[in-house]
């Protein structure tokens, strides 16, 4: 893994001093080579030993080992190699679209990163074992929680949403052991949906959240937790992230379900058509 995308990807949890190393890593990987950590932690204004301490937190030896790896993976950039990401160059192009097309992709790119194959192939196997699957999420989230039930819903398996914590919790009271809670929270805190996942666990069911890369009240209590790593200094454009980088989290497994059942896939064929055919004239 790149040294960068894995900054990248731990940053969310991060202490503050912490992420002041890695933000000031992210923005000046250039000059990193320039740098020992002694110079990088006065230009931070913080001890040497804090910047040691960083770097063997995400496993590497020491720090000049942070910045080889680091420099190495700017001179794969440098000549289109893996770590290169894609730019838009063409005339008339939009330079900010093509930025945030970018910043997307390196969120996405740690995001998969820390979401190994098991825990995808977990949640899958989860949704394909629940007698019921559920699913909340308040605010934005619901978006997430409303389309991932509609997607699951045509390939024929149960599918309970309610963006109201109490029809929700009403709903809970009457799940089944086997059944599976799906908890849409970007930061995780909402008491009513901490207490709502504490309850249908007491009800033997599973729960599998979808949070920051962070620890929360809400992932603490997941039997699966698919986390998302979606940093940008600009809040409005921080927002734009996660939102997309949760998709993409839902699309992959969501393909994973259509291509690991070939019955389950014809039925959503045979779903499609038919509203296909509800909708023309």
């Amino acid at each position: 893994m790149s040294p960068l995308v894995k900054i990248r990807s731990e940053r969310d949890r991060m202490s503050a001093v912490e992420r002041r190393i890695a933000d000031f890593i992210l923005e000046n990987a250039q000059l990193l080579r320039d740098y020992s950590s002694q110079q990088l932690a006065n230009a931070l204004g913080i001890s040497q030993s804090s910047v040691v301490k960083f770097t063997q937190k995400l496993g590497f030896r020491g720090y000049p080992d942070l910045k080889y790896s680091v420099g190495e993976a700017i001179g794969r950039t440098d000549e289109g190699g893996s770590d290169a990401m894609p730019v838009t160059e063409r005339p008339g192009g939009d330079p900010l679209g093509a930025a945030l097309w970018q910043r997307k992709a390196r969120a996405e790119e740690a995001t998969r990163l820390i979401n190994s194959a098991e825990t995808l192939h977990g949640v899958v196997d989860a949704i394909e074992s629940a007698g019921k699957v559920f699913l909340i999420g308040l605010g934005e989230d619901d978006l997430h929680a409303r389309g991932f039930a509609v997607r699951l819903s045509l390939l024929g398996i149960v599918a309970i949403r309610h963006f109201d914590v109490s029809r929700m919790a009403a709903q809970v009271a009457m799940s089944a052991p086997g059944d599976l809670l799906i908890v849409f929270s970007e930061h995780g805190k909402h008491p009513a949906l901490v207490k709502i996942a504490r309850y249908f666990r007491e009800q033997r069911g599973r729960v599998v959240t979808v949070t920051r890369h962070t620890s929360n009240p809400v992932r603490a209590l997941a039997d699966i937790a698919l986390a998302v790593a979606a940093h940008d200094d600009a809040s409005y454009v921080q927002s734009l992230i996660y939102q997309s980088t949760v998709q993409q989290l839902l699309d992959t497994v969501f393909v994973h379900l259509c291509e690991g059942d070939e019955a389950r896939h014809a039925r959503l064929v045979q779903n499609l058509d038919r509203i296909q055919q509800m909708l023309e004239p």
